[in-house]
């Protein structure tokens, strides 16, 4: 993996907490928003551009802190590490699912034996 980013134990700074706490209020505002106005504004689309201009707002509010940066480095790192993922062919998933189908349906069928096996010696013993 790329190790662009390490994490170098940095303390925030009171300043980047406030705006990490402003960043959760406006996203809070947001949902709030659109939960409080529901009789006032009937549209649900005006209530929801409520609730992404408060998301919008949070990450601005967010990007700004000292984790913004850091965190645009890990998501450009995240895209690049994607990049190199291989996906398998349409006969390897469809192989893969028999795989699971097959799995889950041999341990379904253990547990109703043990399941059976069970209740059986139960009803013995208690005299059922």
């Amino acid at each position: 993996m790329n190790t662009l980013v390490k994490s170098s134990g940095t303390k925030l700074s009171p300043l980047d907490w406030v705006k990490l706490v402003l960043a959760v209020a406006l996203v809070a505002a947001g949902i709030f928003a659109y939960n409080y106005y529901e009789p006032q504004v009937p549209n649900k689309f005006l209530r929801l551009l409520m609730s992404i201009g408060g998301i919008v707002l949070a990450a601005l509010v967010y990007l700004t802190s000292s984790l913004g940066p850091r965190t645009r480095v890990f998501l450009k790192e995240t895209r690049f590490e994607l990049r190199k993922m291989v996906r398998p062919t349409r006969q390897q998933a469809m192989q893969t699912t028999w795989v699971v189908v097959i799995a889950v349906a041999v341990i379904s069928l253990l547990l109703a034996a043990f399941d059976l096996i069970i209740s059986q010696t139960v009803k013995l013993v208690l005299g059922g």
